[in-house]
Protein backbone atom coordinates (compact mmCIF):
# COMPACT_ATOMS: atom_id res chain seq x y z
CA UNK A 1 0.00 0.00 0.00
CA UNK A 2 1.31 3.36 -1.32
CA UNK A 3 1.84 6.62 1.27
CA UNK A 4 -1.15 7.89 -0.72
CA UNK A 5 -3.75 4.78 -0.13
CA UNK A 6 -2.52 4.73 3.18
CA UNK A 7 -3.18 8.51 3.71
CA UNK A 8 -6.95 7.75 2.54
CA UNK A 9 -7.63 5.15 4.64
CA UNK A 10 -7.03 6.52 7.97
CA UNK A 11 -7.98 10.58 6.77
CA UNK A 12 -10.42 10.48 9.35
CA UNK A 13 -7.31 10.40 11.37
CA UNK A 14 -5.86 13.59 9.80
CA UNK A 15 -9.27 15.20 10.38
CA UNK A 16 -9.91 14.40 13.90
CA UNK A 17 -8.30 11.97 16.61
CA UNK A 18 -11.27 10.16 16.64
CA UNK A 19 -11.39 7.12 18.28
CA UNK A 20 -14.75 6.04 15.95
CA UNK A 21 -13.97 8.15 13.28
CA UNK A 22 -13.11 5.02 11.72
CA UNK A 23 -15.59 5.26 8.76
CA UNK A 24 -13.87 3.38 6.30
CA UNK A 25 -11.00 5.84 5.71
CA UNK A 26 -13.97 8.61 4.84
CA UNK A 27 -13.81 12.48 5.92
CA UNK A 28 -16.43 14.22 7.95
CA UNK A 29 -19.82 13.79 6.37
CA UNK A 30 -19.73 17.64 5.28
CA UNK A 31 -17.05 16.69 2.92
CA UNK A 32 -18.35 14.04 1.05
CA UNK A 33 -21.16 13.74 -1.30
CA UNK A 34 -24.72 13.61 -0.94
CA UNK A 35 -24.88 9.51 -1.81
CA UNK A 36 -21.97 8.48 0.89
CA UNK A 37 -23.69 10.75 3.35
CA UNK A 38 -27.26 8.76 3.28
CA UNK A 39 -25.44 5.39 3.51
CA UNK A 40 -23.11 6.16 6.19
CA UNK A 41 -24.62 9.33 8.14
CA UNK A 42 -26.24 7.37 10.56
CA UNK A 43 -22.57 6.10 12.25
CA UNK A 44 -22.17 9.87 12.67
CA UNK A 45 -25.70 10.56 14.01
CA UNK A 46 -25.52 7.16 16.31
CA UNK A 47 -22.44 8.72 18.04
CA UNK A 48 -23.65 12.25 18.13
CA UNK A 49 -26.41 10.95 19.98
CA UNK A 50 -24.11 9.49 22.41
CA UNK A 51 -22.30 12.60 23.24
CA UNK A 52 -26.34 14.07 24.25
CA UNK A 53 -26.35 11.35 26.79
CA UNK A 54 -23.01 11.64 28.12
CA UNK A 55 -23.65 15.69 28.43
CA UNK A 56 -26.91 15.45 30.72
CA UNK A 57 -25.69 11.61 32.56
CA UNK A 58 -22.34 14.06 33.57
CA UNK A 59 -24.26 17.99 33.94
CA UNK A 60 -26.63 16.27 36.34
CA UNK A 61 -24.51 14.42 38.28
CA UNK A 62 -21.75 16.96 38.91
CA UNK A 63 -24.69 19.49 39.45
CA UNK A 64 -28.06 18.73 40.98
CA UNK A 65 -27.58 18.78 44.83
CA UNK A 66 -29.77 18.26 48.27
CA UNK A 67 -33.46 16.22 46.77
CA UNK A 68 -32.71 16.80 43.63
CA UNK A 69 -30.15 13.76 43.85
CA UNK A 70 -32.95 11.80 45.11
CA UNK A 71 -35.75 12.09 42.25
CA UNK A 72 -36.88 10.18 40.00
CA UNK A 73 -35.64 12.31 37.23
CA UNK A 74 -31.82 12.01 38.32
CA UNK A 75 -32.31 8.35 38.30
CA UNK A 76 -33.77 8.28 34.83
CA UNK A 77 -30.59 10.71 33.74
CA UNK A 78 -27.84 8.13 35.03
CA UNK A 79 -30.17 5.20 33.41
CA UNK A 80 -29.75 6.85 30.15
CA UNK A 81 -25.92 7.11 31.36
CA UNK A 82 -25.35 3.56 30.51
CA UNK A 83 -26.01 3.53 26.97
CA UNK A 84 -22.96 6.08 25.70
CA UNK A 85 -19.62 3.50 26.27
CA UNK A 86 -21.91 0.68 24.67
CA UNK A 87 -22.68 3.26 21.55
CA UNK A 88 -18.87 4.36 21.27
CA UNK A 89 -17.38 0.57 21.69
CA UNK A 90 -20.13 -0.52 19.92
CA UNK A 91 -19.55 1.92 16.64
CA UNK A 92 -15.77 1.40 17.14
CA UNK A 93 -16.30 -2.15 16.24
CA UNK A 94 -18.48 -1.27 13.12
CA UNK A 95 -16.37 1.43 11.88
CA UNK A 96 -13.17 -0.88 12.48
CA UNK A 97 -15.02 -3.58 10.20
CA UNK A 98 -15.47 -1.19 7.59
CA UNK A 99 -11.45 -0.17 7.41
CA UNK A 100 -10.42 -3.78 7.39
CA UNK A 101 -13.14 -4.92 4.56
CA UNK A 102 -11.89 -1.66 2.89
CA UNK A 103 -8.10 -2.71 3.02
CA UNK A 104 -8.96 -6.55 2.42
CA UNK A 105 -10.86 -5.35 -0.94
CA UNK A 106 -7.44 -3.52 -2.01
CA UNK A 107 -5.41 -6.51 -1.39
CA UNK A 108 -3.12 -5.28 1.18
CA UNK A 109 -1.30 -7.84 2.98
CA UNK A 110 -2.90 -9.14 6.16
CA UNK A 111 0.16 -8.41 8.51
CA UNK A 112 -0.08 -4.75 6.98
CA UNK A 113 -3.59 -4.84 7.96
CA UNK A 114 -3.08 -5.87 11.27
CA UNK A 115 0.12 -3.40 12.09
CA UNK A 116 -2.02 -0.50 10.94
CA UNK A 117 -5.33 -1.48 12.85
CA UNK A 118 -3.31 -2.33 16.19
CA UNK A 119 -1.12 0.94 15.57
CA UNK A 120 -4.61 2.67 15.45
CA UNK A 121 -5.75 1.16 18.59
CA UNK A 122 -2.33 1.84 20.45
CA UNK A 123 -2.79 5.40 19.53
CA UNK A 124 -6.63 5.72 20.87
CA UNK A 125 -4.58 4.07 24.42
CA UNK A 126 -1.84 6.44 24.44
CA UNK A 127 -4.92 9.35 23.67
CA UNK A 128 -6.31 7.67 27.28
CA UNK A 129 -3.47 8.34 28.76
CA UNK A 130 -2.68 10.90 27.87
CA UNK A 131 -6.06 12.17 28.74
CA UNK A 132 -5.30 10.71 32.40
CA UNK A 133 -2.56 12.94 32.63
CA UNK A 134 -4.20 16.06 31.89
CA UNK A 135 -6.82 15.28 34.19
CA UNK A 136 -4.08 14.43 37.34
CA UNK A 137 -2.40 17.87 36.36
CA UNK A 138 -5.61 19.79 36.25
CA UNK A 139 -6.73 18.52 39.78
CA UNK A 140 -2.99 18.38 41.88
CA UNK A 141 -2.51 18.39 44.44
CA UNK A 142 -5.72 16.98 45.27
CA UNK A 143 -6.63 14.01 43.17
CA UNK A 144 -4.36 10.60 44.11
CA UNK A 145 -1.54 9.66 42.51
CA UNK A 146 -3.97 6.39 41.37
CA UNK A 147 -6.12 8.22 39.13
CA UNK A 148 -3.57 8.09 36.69
CA UNK A 149 -3.75 4.58 36.38
CA UNK A 150 -7.56 4.70 36.31
CA UNK A 151 -9.14 2.21 33.29
CA UNK A 152 -11.50 4.87 31.86
CA UNK A 153 -13.61 4.43 28.27
CA UNK A 154 -10.75 5.73 26.05
CA UNK A 155 -8.24 3.06 27.44
CA UNK A 156 -10.71 0.35 26.59
CA UNK A 157 -11.94 1.25 23.24
CA UNK A 158 -8.44 1.55 22.28
CA UNK A 159 -7.39 -1.99 23.88
CA UNK A 160 -10.44 -3.18 21.89
CA UNK A 161 -9.44 -1.78 18.86
CA UNK A 162 -5.74 -3.99 19.38
CA UNK A 163 -7.43 -6.96 20.14
CA UNK A 164 -9.77 -6.66 17.05
CA UNK A 165 -7.16 -5.81 15.05
CA UNK A 166 -5.66 -9.35 16.75
CA UNK A 167 -8.80 -11.08 16.01
CA UNK A 168 -8.91 -10.05 12.33
CA UNK A 169 -5.37 -10.60 11.68
CA UNK A 170 -5.77 -14.16 12.76
CA UNK A 171 -8.74 -15.15 10.41
CA UNK A 172 -7.75 -13.24 7.70
CA UNK A 173 -4.71 -15.54 7.76
CA UNK A 174 -6.39 -18.57 7.88
CA UNK A 175 -8.96 -17.77 4.99
CA UNK A 176 -7.99 -13.95 3.70
CA UNK A 177 -11.65 -14.34 1.66
CA UNK A 178 -14.37 -15.38 4.52
CA UNK A 179 -16.60 -12.63 5.41
CA UNK A 180 -18.76 -14.96 7.48
CA UNK A 181 -16.03 -16.20 9.43
CA UNK A 182 -14.95 -12.65 10.48
CA UNK A 183 -18.84 -12.51 11.98
CA UNK A 184 -18.82 -15.85 13.59
CA UNK A 185 -15.46 -15.32 15.28
CA UNK A 186 -16.31 -11.67 16.30
CA UNK A 187 -19.73 -12.60 17.56
CA UNK A 188 -18.20 -15.08 19.28
CA UNK A 189 -15.78 -13.65 21.33
CA UNK A 190 -17.88 -10.69 22.52
CA UNK A 191 -20.24 -13.14 23.82
CA UNK A 192 -17.28 -15.25 25.50
CA UNK A 193 -16.13 -11.74 27.46
CA UNK A 194 -20.04 -11.07 28.46
CA UNK A 195 -20.66 -14.88 29.64
CA UNK A 196 -17.11 -14.85 31.34
CA UNK A 197 -17.66 -11.22 33.07
CA UNK A 198 -19.83 -12.13 36.29
CA UNK A 199 -16.54 -15.33 36.98
CA UNK A 200 -13.79 -12.55 36.24
CA UNK A 201 -15.53 -9.89 38.80
CA UNK A 202 -16.26 -13.03 41.53
CA UNK A 203 -14.67 -16.15 42.10
CA UNK A 204 -12.27 -16.01 39.13
CA UNK A 205 -10.55 -12.97 40.09
CA UNK A 206 -6.96 -12.25 38.98
CA UNK A 207 -5.78 -11.03 42.34
CA UNK A 208 -2.46 -12.20 41.83
CA UNK A 209 -2.11 -9.65 39.09
CA UNK A 210 -0.55 -6.33 40.42
CA UNK A 211 -4.12 -3.90 40.45
CA UNK A 212 -2.90 -1.45 37.97
CA UNK A 213 -3.16 -4.56 35.62
CA UNK A 214 -5.86 -6.46 36.96
CA UNK A 215 -8.19 -3.62 36.85
CA UNK A 216 -8.13 -4.04 32.85
CA UNK A 217 -9.87 -7.38 33.59
CA UNK A 218 -12.08 -6.83 36.34
CA UNK A 219 -11.88 -2.90 37.26
CA UNK A 220 -10.91 -3.00 40.70
CA UNK A 221 -8.08 -0.17 40.93
CA UNK A 222 -6.57 0.42 44.10
CA UNK A 223 -10.11 -0.20 46.27
CA UNK A 224 -9.64 -3.90 46.86
CA UNK A 225 -13.21 -4.82 45.00
CA UNK A 226 -14.21 -4.37 41.09
CA UNK A 227 -15.99 -0.69 40.87
CA UNK A 228 -18.82 -0.61 38.44
CA UNK A 229 -18.08 3.46 37.22
CA UNK A 230 -14.59 1.58 35.49
CA UNK A 231 -14.49 0.22 32.35
CA UNK A 232 -12.27 -2.79 32.42
CA UNK A 233 -12.07 -5.45 29.06
CA UNK A 234 -14.59 -7.30 30.63
CA UNK A 235 -17.43 -6.62 29.75
CA UNK A 236 -17.19 -3.29 27.59
CA UNK A 237 -14.90 -5.20 24.72
CA UNK A 238 -17.23 -6.82 24.08
CA UNK A 239 -19.33 -4.33 22.76
CA UNK A 240 -16.92 -3.47 20.28
CA UNK A 241 -16.41 -7.35 19.22
CA UNK A 242 -20.13 -7.54 18.49
CA UNK A 243 -20.25 -4.23 16.88
CA UNK A 244 -17.38 -5.33 14.60
CA UNK A 245 -19.30 -8.75 14.00
CA UNK A 246 -22.68 -6.43 12.82
CA UNK A 247 -20.27 -4.18 11.00
CA UNK A 248 -19.12 -7.13 8.65
CA UNK A 249 -22.66 -8.23 8.28
CA UNK A 250 -23.58 -5.14 6.88
CA UNK A 251 -20.60 -5.14 4.21
CA UNK A 252 -22.23 -9.22 3.38
CA UNK A 253 -23.34 -9.28 -0.06
CA UNK A 254 -26.53 -10.71 1.49
CA UNK A 255 -27.25 -7.61 3.59
CA UNK A 256 -25.97 -5.28 0.61
CA UNK A 257 -28.79 -6.91 -1.08
CA UNK A 258 -31.76 -6.07 1.43
CA UNK A 259 -30.79 -3.10 1.58
CA UNK A 260 -32.86 -0.73 4.00
CA UNK A 261 -34.38 -4.05 5.20
CA UNK A 262 -31.19 -5.35 6.75
CA UNK A 263 -31.51 -2.17 8.80
CA UNK A 264 -35.34 -3.09 9.68
CA UNK A 265 -33.86 -6.94 10.53
CA UNK A 266 -31.36 -4.96 12.85
CA UNK A 267 -34.05 -3.41 14.44
CA UNK A 268 -36.44 -6.41 14.92
CA UNK A 269 -33.95 -8.63 16.49
CA UNK A 270 -32.87 -6.04 18.72
CA UNK A 271 -36.52 -6.04 20.21
CA UNK A 272 -36.32 -10.10 20.37
CA UNK A 273 -32.74 -9.75 22.30
CA UNK A 274 -34.40 -7.49 24.64
CA UNK A 275 -37.39 -9.24 25.49
CA UNK A 276 -35.36 -12.23 25.61
CA UNK A 277 -32.97 -10.51 28.15
CA UNK A 278 -35.92 -9.93 30.25
CA UNK A 279 -37.11 -13.58 30.03
CA UNK A 280 -34.06 -14.64 31.03
CA UNK A 281 -33.40 -12.41 33.63
CA UNK A 282 -36.96 -13.49 35.47
CA UNK A 283 -35.79 -17.40 34.98
CA UNK A 284 -35.07 -19.43 38.20
CA UNK A 285 -32.25 -20.85 36.41
CA UNK A 286 -28.97 -19.32 37.92
CA UNK A 287 -25.51 -20.09 36.40
CA UNK A 288 -23.37 -17.80 38.46
CA UNK A 289 -22.84 -17.85 42.21
CA UNK A 290 -23.47 -14.41 42.47
CA UNK A 291 -25.88 -12.35 40.18
CA UNK A 292 -25.77 -8.57 39.60
CA UNK A 293 -27.76 -7.35 36.84
CA UNK A 294 -26.84 -4.07 36.49
CA UNK A 295 -22.98 -4.73 36.17
CA UNK A 296 -22.36 -7.94 35.23
CA UNK A 297 -24.39 -9.96 34.29
CA UNK A 298 -24.93 -11.19 30.19
CA UNK A 299 -29.04 -10.65 30.84
CA UNK A 300 -28.00 -7.14 30.94
CA UNK A 301 -25.39 -6.82 28.43
CA UNK A 302 -28.54 -8.81 25.86
CA UNK A 303 -31.10 -6.32 26.96
CA UNK A 304 -28.04 -3.15 25.45
CA UNK A 305 -27.02 -4.96 22.45
CA UNK A 306 -30.81 -5.53 21.52
CA UNK A 307 -31.24 -1.01 22.62
CA UNK A 308 -28.17 -0.79 20.55
CA UNK A 309 -29.62 -2.76 17.47
CA UNK A 310 -32.80 -0.77 17.84
CA UNK A 311 -31.31 2.33 17.85
CA UNK A 312 -29.28 1.57 14.60
CA UNK A 313 -32.51 0.73 12.80
CA UNK A 314 -33.66 3.85 14.13
CA UNK A 315 -30.60 6.34 13.17
CA UNK A 316 -30.58 4.88 9.50
CA UNK A 317 -34.20 5.55 8.91
CA UNK A 318 -33.62 8.99 10.48
CA UNK A 319 -30.76 9.70 8.40
CA UNK A 320 -31.93 8.26 5.60
CA UNK A 321 -35.49 9.33 4.96
CA UNK A 322 -36.31 11.53 7.93
CA UNK A 323 -35.12 14.81 9.03
CA UNK A 324 -31.26 13.87 9.64
CA UNK A 325 -30.96 14.36 5.53
CA UNK A 326 -33.49 17.87 5.75
CA UNK A 327 -29.79 19.94 5.84
CA UNK A 328 -27.55 20.54 9.21
CA UNK A 329 -27.74 17.71 11.92
CA UNK A 330 -26.40 18.96 15.09
CA UNK A 331 -25.76 14.71 15.98
CA UNK A 332 -24.12 14.10 13.08
CA UNK A 333 -21.87 17.15 13.60
CA UNK A 334 -20.77 16.53 17.22
CA UNK A 335 -20.93 13.05 15.84
CA UNK A 336 -17.82 13.83 13.40
CA UNK A 337 -15.71 15.29 16.40
CA UNK A 338 -16.63 12.87 19.29
CA UNK A 339 -13.24 13.02 20.92
CA UNK A 340 -13.02 16.52 20.76
CA UNK A 341 -16.12 17.36 22.77
CA UNK A 342 -15.44 14.50 24.98
CA UNK A 343 -12.17 16.07 26.31
CA UNK A 344 -13.46 19.47 26.33
CA UNK A 345 -16.53 19.39 27.87
CA UNK A 346 -15.39 17.21 31.12
CA UNK A 347 -13.58 20.35 32.37
CA UNK A 348 -16.50 22.82 31.72
CA UNK A 349 -18.75 20.00 33.88
CA UNK A 350 -16.35 18.43 36.47
CA UNK A 351 -13.37 20.39 36.68
CA UNK A 352 -11.78 23.64 38.05
CA UNK A 353 -13.42 25.70 35.01
CA UNK A 354 -17.01 24.12 35.91
CA UNK A 355 -20.04 26.64 34.47
CA UNK A 356 -22.07 25.68 37.86
CA UNK A 357 -21.22 24.92 41.46
CA UNK A 358 -20.97 21.39 42.02
CA UNK A 359 -23.91 19.42 43.64
CA UNK A 360 -25.67 22.39 44.12
CA UNK A 361 -28.41 23.16 41.31
CA UNK A 362 -31.81 22.43 41.11
CA UNK A 363 -32.95 20.38 38.31
CA UNK A 364 -34.17 23.84 36.26
CA UNK A 365 -30.41 25.48 36.50
CA UNK A 366 -28.62 22.31 35.74
CA UNK A 367 -31.06 21.97 32.77
CA UNK A 368 -29.60 25.35 31.72
CA UNK A 369 -25.99 24.85 32.21
CA UNK A 370 -26.92 21.25 29.97
CA UNK A 371 -28.22 23.73 27.34
CA UNK A 372 -25.09 26.05 27.50
CA UNK A 373 -22.98 23.29 27.75
CA UNK A 374 -24.52 21.64 24.22
CA UNK A 375 -24.44 24.80 22.63
CA UNK A 376 -21.09 25.69 23.53
CA UNK A 377 -19.65 21.76 22.14
CA UNK A 378 -22.05 21.85 19.21
CA UNK A 379 -20.02 25.55 17.87
CA UNK A 380 -16.91 24.07 19.44
CA UNK A 381 -17.56 21.28 16.83
CA UNK A 382 -18.46 23.44 13.84
CA UNK A 383 -15.60 25.50 14.23
CA UNK A 384 -12.95 22.46 14.54
CA UNK A 385 -14.48 21.09 11.32
CA UNK A 386 -14.10 24.52 9.36
CA UNK A 387 -10.76 24.98 9.92
CA UNK A 388 -9.64 21.56 9.28
CA UNK A 389 -11.72 21.87 5.91
CA UNK A 390 -9.57 25.41 5.54
CA UNK A 391 -6.72 23.72 6.15
CA UNK A 392 -7.01 20.63 4.04
CA UNK A 393 -7.40 22.69 0.67
CA UNK A 394 -4.90 24.69 1.21
CA UNK A 395 -2.84 24.84 -2.15
CA UNK A 396 0.55 24.05 -0.07
CA UNK A 397 -1.30 20.64 1.34
CA UNK A 398 -2.68 19.70 -1.27
CA UNK A 399 0.60 20.07 -3.19
CA UNK A 400 2.08 17.96 -0.83
CA UNK A 401 -0.12 14.94 -0.58
CA UNK A 402 0.10 14.81 -4.67
CA UNK A 403 3.96 14.41 -4.13
CA UNK A 404 3.18 11.90 -1.72
CA UNK A 405 1.28 9.95 -4.15
CA UNK A 406 4.08 10.37 -6.75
Amino acid sequence: MNVAEEGQVWQAKTVEAEPLLYTAGMPPTAQVSAPKISRLSYIDWMRGLACVLMFQTHCYDSWLGGNARKSTFFMWSQLGGTLPAPLFLFLAGISFALVTDKLRKKEVPVSQIARTTIRRGAEIFALGLLFRLQEYLIAFPWAPWTDLLRVDVLNTIGLSMMLMGLLCWGVLSFNRKSRGLLIWKALSTGLLISLLTPFLWTTWRPSWLPWPLESYIDGVHNLGTPQAWLFPIFPWAAFSFIGLAVGFFLLSDWARSLDGWTFLLAGVSGVLLIYGSMWMDHSSVQLYPEYDYWHTSPNFFLLRIGLLLAILFGAYVWCRWGAGQWGFSPLIQLGQTSLLVYWVHIEFVYGRVSILHKRANSIPMASLGLLIIFLAMLALSVGKTKWKARGFHKPEIARGAQAAAQ
